[in-house]
C-alpha cells in the first residue's frame, strides 16, 4: 500500500467509458487523482454526478475547476477578435477547450507533486496530441501514461473488463456523442463516419422551440462582446445568455469537414448557435470600424492562429505575437449589432457606432464626392493603371 501511495496521479476524467476504464485499471497501481475542468457546458448536478462516479472507480481525490472565465479569457476571446471558422465553418468549439483543460490539469497535476498523469485518448485522434503536447511542454518531468492508446483497445473490452472489476453501469454507446461547452457543442454519430450523410435533426441537442422572428443588440467595446439586449455583463456570461435564446431557434447546425493533425480527414457536427452569431457580428462591425489592409491581414493571421490552436501548438511563441496583433487590432471595433434571429437562420441587420467609417464626409459610395474633382479621379486610375499598361505593352 505504501508504495502505491508513492506513486501519485493525475488522470483527466470526464466520466465516459475511456477514462473510467482508466481509472479503475490505474488505481490498481497509481495514488489516482481524477480531475475535470469545466469550459462551459455542465451543470453542478452534472458535476456532482461525475464526483460521485470518480469515486466508484477506485480514485483518491476527485476535483472540479471552473475555467469558463479562464477559457473566454485565454482562447475565446481571440477567437472572436479573429473571426476564426476553421474551414469558413467550424468555431473550433471542442480543440479549443482541450487546449485549457490540459493547461489546467498538468497545472494541478505540479501543484501536488504527482509523478504520472493520464488521458483517455485513442491512438487515431486529435486530443492525444493536444494533451501531450501541453503535458510534456508544461512539466516534461510529469510521465504520461494513456491505457486506451497503449493497449488499442475496444469499446468491449474496456465494458468487459469494468464489469470484471464489478463496475456494471450502463456503458452502451449513445446512438450520438455530445461534447457540450462554452463555445459550441460537437455532435457525432454514424451519420458522420462516412461523407454523404447529414445528420438528422433530432441528433442536435436543441431543438426548434420558437417561431417568427426575434431581434437582439449585441455591444461590443474594444472588440469584447461587453453587453447583450442593452444588459451589460461579464462577456462569457452574454456568450451563455445569447445562446439560450439562439438555440431555441435551432441556428448554428453545421457539419465540419476537416484535416485532424494525424493526417487524416473527417467529419463532425456541432451546434454553435452563439459563436457562429458573436463572430458573425463582430465581423460585420469590423468592415465598418476597420482599413482595408487592417482586414486583410487580419485575415491570413486570424487564419494561422485557428490552425495553431486546432493543432495544439497554443504554447508556441508565435500565438501571444498573433495574439498582440489581434488585440491592438480591436481599439476601434466597438459599438451594437443588431441581429435577427428566425427558425434555423438568422441575419445580421445592421451596426450603430461611433467609429463607422461609412459616416465619413469625404463621399457617399457609388453616389458622390466632396473631397476630390473629377481631374483628380482621372488622374489617379490613370497612374494606378500604369503597371498593367507596362506589362501589356512589353509583352503583347
Amino acid at each position: 500500500m505504501s508504495n502505491k501511495k508513492n506513486k501519485k496521479l493525475v488522470i483527466a476524467y470526464s466520466g465516459g467509458l475511456d477514462t473510467s476504464y482508466c481509472a479503475v485499471s490505474l488505481s490498481k497501481k497509481y495514488d489516482v487523482h481524477a480531475v475535470s475542468v469545466n469550459t462551459g457546458g455542465f451543470t453542478n448536478k452534472e458535476i456532482k454526478n461525475i464526483e460521485s462516479n470518480a469515486y466508484k472507480m477506485g480514485v483518491s481525490t476527485y476535483k472540479n475547476i471552473d475555467a469558463v472565465a479562464t477559457f473566454y479569457n485565454k482562447v475565446v476571446k481571440y477567437l472572436i477578435f479573429g473571426n476564426v471558422l476553421k474551414n469558413s465553418t467550424y468555431p473550433l468549439s471542442v480543440s479549443a477547450e482541450r487546449i485549457i483543460q490540459a493547461i489546467e490539469i498538468i497545472e494541478y497535476a505540479k501543484s501536488i507533486d504527482a509523478e504520472y498523469i493520464a488521458h483517455g485518448s485513442t491512438g487515431a485522434g486529435n486530443d492525444q496530441v493536444r494533451f501531450d503536447m501541453i503535458f510534456q511542454t508544461l512539466a516534461p518531468h510529469i510521465k504520461i501514461i494513456t491505457p486506451i492508446r497503449d493497449g488499442s483497445l475496444t469499446r468491449q473490452e474496456e465494458i468487459d473488463y469494468l464489469k470484471a472489476e464489478g463496475v456494471d453501469m450502463p456503458w452502451e454507446k449513445s446512438k450520438y456523442s455530445v461534447n457540450k461547452g462554452l463555445w459550441g457543442t460537437s455532435v457525432g454519430g454514424v451519420e458522420t463516419l462516412k461523407s454523404e450523410k447529414p445528420l438528422p435533426s433530432e441528433a442536435y441537442p436543441s431543438q426548434l422551440e420558437k417561431e417568427g422572428e426575434e431581434k437582439v443588440t449585441l455591444t461590443f467595446k474594444n472588440g469584447e462582446f461587453i453587453a447583450f439586449n442593452g444588459k451589460e455583463n461579464e462577456p462569457e456570461i452574454n456568450i451563455e445568455k445569447l445562446n439560450n435564446i439562439a438555440s431555441a431557434y435551432a441556428i448554428g447546425r453545421d457539419i465540419h469537414v476537416g484535416d485532424t493533425i494525424v493526417g487524416t480527414k473527417g467529419r463532425v457536427g456541432f451546434e454553435a448557435a452563439a459563436a457562429i452569431i458573436t463572430v458573425k457580428a463582430h465581423h460585420l462591425l469590423e468592415k465598418h470600424t476597420l482599413t482595408k489592409w487592417q482586414l486583410q491581414h487580419k485575415e491570413y493571421l486570424s487564419s494561422f492562429y485557428g490552425m495553431h490552436l486546432h493543432e495544439g501548438q497554443y504554447l508556441d511563441p508565435v500565438m501571444r505575437d498573433t495574439e498582440a496583433f489581434l488585440q491592438s487590432s480591436q481599439k476601434m471595433v466597438s459599438g451594437n449589432v443588431v441581429v435577427s434571429l428566425k427558425p434555423y437562420h438568422f441575419s445580421l441587420d445592421g451596426i450603430i457606432s461611433d467609429h463607422d467609417l461609412m459616416s465619413s464626409a469625404f463621399s457617399t459610395y457609388g453616389e458622390e464626392n466632396k473631397a476630390w474633382t473629377a481631374e483628380d479621379a482621372k488622374g489617379f486610375i490613370k497612374i494606378l493603371g500604369n503597371q498593367n499598361k507596362i506589362y501589356k505593352q512589353i509583352n503583347s
